[in-house]
Protein backbone atom coordinates (compact mmCIF):
# COMPACT_ATOMS: atom_id res chain seq x y z
CA UNK A 1 0.00 0.00 0.00
CA UNK A 2 1.01 3.37 -1.11
CA UNK A 3 1.83 5.58 2.07
CA UNK A 4 0.05 9.06 2.28
CA UNK A 5 2.02 11.92 1.27
CA UNK A 6 3.07 14.79 3.80
CA UNK A 7 4.45 18.14 1.93
CA UNK A 8 7.03 19.43 4.13
CA UNK A 9 7.77 23.05 4.92
CA UNK A 10 8.04 23.79 8.97
CA UNK A 11 9.92 27.45 8.61
CA UNK A 12 11.48 28.76 10.59
CA UNK A 13 11.70 25.43 11.83
CA UNK A 14 13.54 22.57 10.74
CA UNK A 15 12.35 18.74 10.86
CA UNK A 16 15.10 18.25 13.30
CA UNK A 17 14.15 20.69 15.77
CA UNK A 18 10.56 19.33 15.93
CA UNK A 19 10.77 15.93 16.16
CA UNK A 20 13.03 13.58 18.53
CA UNK A 21 15.75 10.87 16.18
CA UNK A 22 12.79 8.50 17.29
CA UNK A 23 9.73 10.83 16.38
CA UNK A 24 11.38 11.21 12.83
CA UNK A 25 12.20 8.10 12.22
CA UNK A 26 8.36 7.23 12.81
CA UNK A 27 7.22 9.79 10.80
CA UNK A 28 9.29 8.68 7.76
CA UNK A 29 7.76 4.97 8.52
CA UNK A 30 4.58 6.03 8.32
CA UNK A 31 4.53 8.41 5.65
CA UNK A 32 6.31 9.94 2.37
CA UNK A 33 7.35 13.00 2.67
CA UNK A 34 8.09 16.19 -0.03
CA UNK A 35 10.44 18.67 1.71
CA UNK A 36 10.31 21.58 0.06
CA UNK A 37 10.35 25.06 1.48
CA UNK A 38 7.31 26.98 1.83
CA UNK A 39 7.49 29.35 -0.77
CA UNK A 40 7.47 26.85 -3.49
CA UNK A 41 4.57 24.45 -2.03
CA UNK A 42 1.87 26.34 -4.18
CA UNK A 43 3.92 25.90 -7.22
CA UNK A 44 3.93 22.21 -6.47
CA UNK A 45 3.06 20.15 -9.64
CA UNK A 46 -0.60 19.82 -9.51
CA UNK A 47 -0.16 15.94 -8.98
CA UNK A 48 1.80 16.36 -6.03
CA UNK A 49 -0.70 19.10 -4.50
CA UNK A 50 -3.62 16.38 -5.05
CA UNK A 51 -1.87 13.63 -3.34
CA UNK A 52 -1.10 15.46 -0.73
CA UNK A 53 -2.61 14.41 2.51
CA UNK A 54 -1.06 16.91 5.39
CA UNK A 55 1.15 19.95 5.52
CA UNK A 56 3.19 20.55 7.77
CA UNK A 57 4.13 24.17 8.11
CA UNK A 58 2.74 27.45 7.47
CA UNK A 59 3.16 27.95 3.81
CA UNK A 60 1.43 30.72 1.66
CA UNK A 61 -1.13 29.47 -0.44
CA UNK A 62 -3.58 30.90 -2.90
CA UNK A 63 -7.05 29.16 -4.29
CA UNK A 64 -5.89 27.63 -6.77
CA UNK A 65 -3.50 25.45 -4.54
CA UNK A 66 -5.80 24.67 -2.36
CA UNK A 67 -8.40 23.51 -4.70
CA UNK A 68 -5.59 21.48 -6.26
CA UNK A 69 -5.29 19.54 -2.90
CA UNK A 70 -8.01 17.31 -2.88
CA UNK A 71 -6.78 14.83 -0.56
CA UNK A 72 -5.96 17.00 2.04
CA UNK A 73 -7.11 16.84 5.32
CA UNK A 74 -4.83 19.42 7.50
CA UNK A 75 -2.43 21.87 7.71
CA UNK A 76 -0.26 21.47 10.72
CA UNK A 77 1.11 25.33 11.63
CA UNK A 78 4.46 24.69 13.70
CA UNK A 79 4.23 28.31 14.46
CA UNK A 80 2.44 29.93 17.36
CA UNK A 81 1.14 32.61 15.24
CA UNK A 82 -1.46 32.24 12.23
CA UNK A 83 -0.84 34.23 8.84
CA UNK A 84 -2.68 35.49 6.28
CA UNK A 85 -1.19 34.23 3.93
CA UNK A 86 -4.02 31.73 2.59
CA UNK A 87 -7.65 31.79 1.97
CA UNK A 88 -8.59 30.07 5.12
CA UNK A 89 -12.70 30.52 3.93
CA UNK A 90 -12.36 26.74 1.61
CA UNK A 91 -10.54 25.33 3.72
CA UNK A 92 -13.40 25.45 6.46
CA UNK A 93 -16.10 25.01 3.73
CA UNK A 94 -14.50 21.47 3.16
CA UNK A 95 -13.37 20.61 5.96
CA UNK A 96 -9.80 20.79 5.90
CA UNK A 97 -8.64 21.79 9.59
CA UNK A 98 -5.92 24.21 10.33
CA UNK A 99 -4.25 22.87 13.53
CA UNK A 100 -1.29 25.22 15.46
CA UNK A 101 0.97 24.11 17.97
CA UNK A 102 1.70 26.95 19.80
CA UNK A 103 0.56 25.71 22.80
CA UNK A 104 3.62 24.32 23.79
CA UNK A 105 4.93 27.37 24.45
CA UNK A 106 2.96 28.12 26.98
CA UNK A 107 4.96 26.60 30.24
CA UNK A 108 7.88 27.57 29.09
CA UNK A 109 6.89 31.74 28.42
CA UNK A 110 5.08 31.21 31.67
CA UNK A 111 8.03 30.35 33.87
CA UNK A 112 9.62 32.99 32.22
CA UNK A 113 7.40 35.48 33.05
CA UNK A 114 7.14 34.31 36.77
CA UNK A 115 10.94 35.20 36.14
CA UNK A 116 10.59 38.66 34.99
CA UNK A 117 8.03 39.38 37.77
CA UNK A 118 10.43 38.30 40.17
CA UNK A 119 13.34 39.89 39.09
CA UNK A 120 11.63 43.14 38.85
CA UNK A 121 9.95 42.84 42.50
CA UNK A 122 13.49 42.61 44.05
CA UNK A 123 15.36 44.09 41.55
CA UNK A 124 17.71 41.03 41.10
CA UNK A 125 19.30 41.90 38.19
CA UNK A 126 20.03 45.31 38.89
CA UNK A 127 21.56 44.16 41.99
CA UNK A 128 23.41 41.67 40.06
CA UNK A 129 25.21 44.09 37.97
CA UNK A 130 25.61 46.63 41.30
CA UNK A 131 27.64 43.97 42.46
CA UNK A 132 30.02 43.29 39.93
CA UNK A 133 30.57 46.84 39.72
CA UNK A 134 31.62 47.20 43.23
CA UNK A 135 28.41 49.86 43.79
CA UNK A 136 26.41 47.41 45.69
CA UNK A 137 24.54 48.42 48.32
CA UNK A 138 23.51 45.65 51.52
CA UNK A 139 20.83 44.88 53.46
CA UNK A 140 17.76 47.19 53.59
CA UNK A 141 19.47 50.01 51.52
CA UNK A 142 19.70 47.32 49.13
CA UNK A 143 15.79 46.73 49.04
CA UNK A 144 14.27 49.74 49.99
CA UNK A 145 11.90 49.69 46.79
CA UNK A 146 11.73 45.71 46.44
CA UNK A 147 7.95 44.02 47.29
CA UNK A 148 6.60 40.79 47.52
CA UNK A 149 4.98 38.93 44.88
CA UNK A 150 2.66 37.12 47.66
CA UNK A 151 -0.76 38.73 48.16
CA UNK A 152 -0.06 41.19 45.21
CA UNK A 153 -2.73 42.50 42.38
CA UNK A 154 -2.01 41.28 39.42
CA UNK A 155 -3.32 42.11 35.94
CA UNK A 156 -3.59 39.71 33.11
CA UNK A 157 -4.47 40.68 29.51
CA UNK A 158 -5.22 37.83 27.89
CA UNK A 159 -6.77 34.63 29.01
CA UNK A 160 -5.61 31.54 26.33
CA UNK A 161 -3.03 29.13 27.41
CA UNK A 162 -0.24 31.46 28.07
CA UNK A 163 -2.42 33.01 30.60
CA UNK A 164 -3.97 29.72 31.67
CA UNK A 165 -0.19 28.58 31.92
CA UNK A 166 0.89 31.39 33.95
CA UNK A 167 -2.18 31.54 36.47
CA UNK A 168 -1.17 27.94 37.84
CA UNK A 169 2.27 29.57 38.80
CA UNK A 170 0.87 32.46 40.27
CA UNK A 171 -1.48 30.58 42.32
CA UNK A 172 0.88 29.71 45.13
CA UNK A 173 1.63 33.75 45.80
CA UNK A 174 -2.39 33.69 46.94
CA UNK A 175 -2.37 36.77 44.67
CA UNK A 176 -5.76 38.87 43.66
CA UNK A 177 -5.92 37.77 40.05
CA UNK A 178 -8.00 39.92 37.50
CA UNK A 179 -8.02 38.81 33.86
CA UNK A 180 -9.43 41.01 31.02
CA UNK A 181 -10.13 38.92 27.83
CA UNK A 182 -12.98 40.08 25.72
CA UNK A 183 -12.90 36.73 23.65
CA UNK A 184 -14.36 34.48 27.21
CA UNK A 185 -17.12 35.01 28.62
CA UNK A 186 -16.83 36.12 32.54
CA UNK A 187 -17.74 32.84 33.52
CA UNK A 188 -14.96 31.14 32.28
CA UNK A 189 -12.70 33.46 33.83
CA UNK A 190 -14.51 33.06 37.48
CA UNK A 191 -14.25 29.48 37.16
CA UNK A 192 -10.56 28.88 37.23
CA UNK A 193 -10.16 31.16 40.46
CA UNK A 194 -9.56 34.45 38.83
CA UNK A 195 -11.74 37.89 38.63
CA UNK A 196 -13.09 38.82 34.95
CA UNK A 197 -12.22 42.67 35.04
CA UNK A 198 -12.43 46.06 32.59
CA UNK A 199 -8.90 46.55 31.25
CA UNK A 200 -9.20 49.86 33.38
CA UNK A 201 -9.23 47.54 36.30
CA UNK A 202 -6.30 45.61 35.19
CA UNK A 203 -4.61 48.42 34.30
CA UNK A 204 -5.33 50.60 37.62
CA UNK A 205 -5.45 47.55 40.32
CA UNK A 206 -2.76 45.56 39.52
CA UNK A 207 0.80 45.64 40.67
CA UNK A 208 1.91 43.99 38.22
CA UNK A 209 0.08 43.40 34.70
CA UNK A 210 0.97 40.59 32.36
CA UNK A 211 0.41 40.95 28.92
CA UNK A 212 -0.39 37.57 27.11
CA UNK A 213 -2.86 38.15 24.08
CA UNK A 214 -2.49 37.29 20.98
CA UNK A 215 -2.39 40.57 17.96
CA UNK A 216 -5.41 40.90 16.19
CA UNK A 217 -7.09 43.47 14.31
CA UNK A 218 -9.10 45.12 16.69
CA UNK A 219 -5.91 45.08 19.56
CA UNK A 220 -2.87 46.07 17.14
CA UNK A 221 -1.38 48.98 19.86
CA UNK A 222 -4.08 49.42 21.81
CA UNK A 223 -1.60 49.54 25.03
CA UNK A 224 -0.51 53.27 24.62
CA UNK A 225 0.37 56.41 26.64
CA UNK A 226 -2.44 56.43 28.06
CA UNK A 227 -2.79 52.59 29.79
CA UNK A 228 0.54 53.44 30.87
CA UNK A 229 -0.33 56.65 32.46
CA UNK A 230 -3.23 54.70 34.51
CA UNK A 231 -1.04 52.18 35.90
CA UNK A 232 -0.12 52.84 39.50
CA UNK A 233 3.08 54.17 39.96
CA UNK A 234 6.21 51.69 40.20
CA UNK A 235 3.95 48.40 38.80
CA UNK A 236 5.73 45.93 36.25
CA UNK A 237 4.55 45.54 32.93
CA UNK A 238 5.45 42.50 31.75
CA UNK A 239 5.38 41.97 27.81
CA UNK A 240 5.13 37.87 26.94
CA UNK A 241 2.99 37.20 23.51
CA UNK A 242 3.55 39.92 21.13
CA UNK A 243 5.37 43.51 20.50
CA UNK A 244 2.28 44.46 18.28
CA UNK A 245 -0.10 44.54 21.26
CA UNK A 246 1.58 47.55 22.72
CA UNK A 247 2.83 51.16 21.42
CA UNK A 248 6.59 50.39 22.22
CA UNK A 249 7.85 53.38 22.38
CA UNK A 250 5.30 54.73 24.74
CA UNK A 251 6.17 51.87 26.88
CA UNK A 252 9.85 52.73 26.94
CA UNK A 253 8.42 56.33 28.14
CA UNK A 254 6.39 55.68 30.60
CA UNK A 255 9.50 53.04 31.71
CA UNK A 256 12.23 56.20 31.27
CA UNK A 257 9.80 58.97 33.27
CA UNK A 258 9.93 56.21 36.63
CA UNK A 259 6.67 55.77 36.63
CA UNK A 260 6.50 52.20 35.80
CA UNK A 261 9.14 49.27 35.29
CA UNK A 262 9.10 46.24 32.68
CA UNK A 263 10.53 43.58 30.76
CA UNK A 264 10.00 42.36 27.22
CA UNK A 265 10.70 38.96 25.53
CA UNK A 266 9.47 40.24 22.10
CA UNK A 267 10.10 43.22 20.33
CA UNK A 268 8.76 45.32 17.66
CA UNK A 269 11.57 44.67 14.97
CA UNK A 270 13.51 41.29 15.92
CA UNK A 271 16.36 41.27 16.11
CA UNK A 272 16.85 45.15 17.53
CA UNK A 273 19.25 47.34 15.95
CA UNK A 274 22.38 47.50 17.96
CA UNK A 275 21.92 51.15 18.98
CA UNK A 276 17.93 50.85 20.10
CA UNK A 277 17.46 52.78 23.01
CA UNK A 278 15.67 49.82 25.29
CA UNK A 279 19.04 48.16 25.08
CA UNK A 280 20.30 51.11 27.44
CA UNK A 281 16.81 51.38 29.27
CA UNK A 282 17.16 51.81 33.41
CA UNK A 283 14.05 50.10 34.92
CA UNK A 284 13.49 47.76 31.63
CA UNK A 285 14.47 43.94 31.59
CA UNK A 286 15.42 42.50 28.07
CA UNK A 287 14.75 39.06 26.79
CA UNK A 288 15.83 38.25 23.33
CA UNK A 289 12.30 36.25 22.12
CA UNK A 290 14.08 33.34 23.85
CA UNK A 291 11.35 32.73 26.00
CA UNK A 292 9.65 29.99 24.65
CA UNK A 293 12.58 28.73 22.81
CA UNK A 294 13.14 25.10 24.27
CA UNK A 295 14.63 21.97 22.80
CA UNK A 296 11.93 19.96 25.15
CA UNK A 297 9.51 22.36 23.68
CA UNK A 298 10.28 21.92 19.95
CA UNK A 299 9.98 17.78 20.61
CA UNK A 300 6.42 18.58 21.81
CA UNK A 301 5.59 19.40 18.71
CA UNK A 302 6.58 16.22 16.80
CA UNK A 303 5.16 14.00 19.57
CA UNK A 304 1.78 15.98 19.06
CA UNK A 305 1.75 16.34 15.51
CA UNK A 306 2.26 12.38 15.09
CA UNK A 307 -0.48 11.37 17.53
CA UNK A 308 -3.10 13.90 15.40
CA UNK A 309 -2.53 12.77 12.00
CA UNK A 310 -2.86 8.72 13.55
CA UNK A 311 -6.20 9.97 14.77
CA UNK A 312 -6.94 11.88 11.30
CA UNK A 313 -5.64 8.24 9.16
CA UNK A 314 -8.84 6.68 11.20
CA UNK A 315 -11.04 9.16 10.33
CA UNK A 316 -11.22 10.51 14.03
CA UNK A 317 -10.99 14.62 15.02
CA UNK A 318 -7.39 15.70 16.05
CA UNK A 319 -7.43 16.01 19.65
CA UNK A 320 -4.40 17.21 20.94
CA UNK A 321 -3.42 20.53 18.20
CA UNK A 322 -5.49 23.75 18.71
CA UNK A 323 -7.67 24.10 15.88
CA UNK A 324 -7.64 27.35 14.30
CA UNK A 325 -11.38 29.02 14.52
CA UNK A 326 -13.33 30.21 11.16
CA UNK A 327 -14.69 33.05 13.16
CA UNK A 328 -11.50 34.38 14.72
CA UNK A 329 -8.68 33.36 12.61
CA UNK A 330 -9.29 36.03 9.59
CA UNK A 331 -8.81 38.52 13.02
CA UNK A 332 -5.21 37.76 13.79
CA UNK A 333 -2.07 39.90 12.68
CA UNK A 334 0.56 38.31 14.24
CA UNK A 335 4.04 38.56 12.40
CA UNK A 336 6.69 36.02 11.95
CA UNK A 337 9.78 35.43 13.53
CA UNK A 338 12.87 34.38 12.71
CA UNK A 339 12.80 31.53 15.54
CA UNK A 340 11.12 31.00 18.58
Amino acid sequence: MTKPLVLTAPEPRELGQIFTPEALATLRERYRLHETDAASVASLPRETLAEARYILGQPPLDDAAIAAMTNLRAILNVESNLFQNMPYAPLFERGIHVLTTGQVFAQPVAEIGLGFALALARQIVDADLAFREGREEWGLDGARSSRLLLGADIGLVGYGDLGRALHRLLAPFLPRLRVFDPWLPDAVIAEAGAEPASLDSVLTESDFVFVVASVTSENEGFLGADAFARMRPGAAFILLSRAGVVDFDALMAAVASGHIVAASDVYPQEPLPLDHPVRTLPGFLRSAHRAGALTSALTRMGDMVLDDMALMDRELPPVRLKRAERETVARMRSKPVEKT
